[in-house]
């Protein structure tokens, strides 16, 4: 993100206030991914505002907000990772970099500028593609089962100031822990809901796991020839879910706006909503399980 019309001169009608600055740049899109980059914006900003923040820019390829404690800030950033991970993937799948700083920040009308600022956009631009970084001043405020996360990421040289040491908030493995740093009511739920032929299913549990195929016992049964006692699973892992086939034909996945996948033996990370025809494809199918995977607060 350029730091144009960020920065500034403190003036008369400026003000100074203590707060956490997030920056979260999207990267890594070929050229003629505007549409992926755009809904990867989106996203991000609902995750902050989600968090309780504040997104005072939005332009081409990243989101600037602000945030009234570091957690706040760790809370959106776990966040925007889980939400852009759960996105359908596709060829132009791009990536995020986050870092987020607290600190004196001045504001004139919706301008901030200051070594907070600064930093914070640093930061962004050193993270690699899928990290968090914060820098060790603002992870030592941070509450103490966030601090548990944070693992030490080098230094940083800021101009006119010492190196500072940099902090990585490990976010893979405990997205509803940072989350929930902020109040238990915040945290990410994954639901996935299966319709076919009149009948619903949801499944929305850590772990929860739902069955398909001709066996009377699979969760969702399916009376065709083509289709295996026990064609294929899908499992929650974390806030994604995963199908897994175990059929002799394979089955048939349909991620929204992608062509048909066969997946046979093997595992497929489902995006946000498509449709599953086991043992042949969806245009020669005749039953077709429709799914959507959605995240809830």
């Amino acid at each position: 993100m350029g730091r144009a019309g960020l920065e500034g001169t403190a003036g008369a009608a400026s003000t100074a206030r203590a707060t956490t600055v997030l920056c979260a740049e999207v990267g890594g899109a070929p050229q003629g991914a505007a549409r992926a980059v755009t809904r990867y914006l989106q996203v991000l900003g609902q995750a902050a505002t989600l968090s309780g923040g504040r997104v005072l820019h939005t332009h081409a390829s990243g989101v600037l907000a602000l945030f009234s404690t570091p957690d706040a800030a760790a809370a959106a950033a776990a966040r925007m990772h889980a939400y852009t991970r759960a996105l359908p993937e596709t060829r132009d799948h791009p990536g995020v970099r986050i870092g987020f700083h607290a600190g004196p920040v001045g504001q004139r009308n919706d301008e901030i500028f200051g070594d907070t600022v600064n930093l914070a956009l640093q930061l962004a631009d050193q993270a690699k593609s899928g990290q968090i970084l914060t820098s060790h001043d603002t992870a030592s405020n941070l509450s103490p089962a966030l601090q548990e996360l944070v693992r030490p990421s080098g230094h940083a040289k800021v101009h006119g100031k010492a190196d500072l040491l940099l902090g990585e908030l490990v976010w893979r493995d405990g997205v509803n822990s940072i989350i929930s740093a902020c109040g238990a009511s915040v945290a990410v739920h994954a639901v996935l809901r299966l319709t076919y032929r009149g009948k619903a299913l949801v499944r929305r549990r850590e772990g929860d796991a739902v069955s398909l195929g001709r066996d009377a016992e699979c969760d969702l049964q399916i009376d065709e020839l083509n289709v295996s006692r026990r064609h294929c699973s899908i499992e929650r892992r974390g806030v994604a879910f995963t199908l897994r086939d175990h059929s002799t034909n394979g089955s048939f996945v349909t991620l929204a706006g992608q062509a048909e996948v066969r997946v046979h033996e093997k595992e497929l990370p489902l995006g946000r909503s498509g449709c599953i025809a086991l043992g042949h494809s969806a245009a020669a199918a005749e039953h077709v399980v429709r799914y959507s995977c959605e995240l809830q607060d």
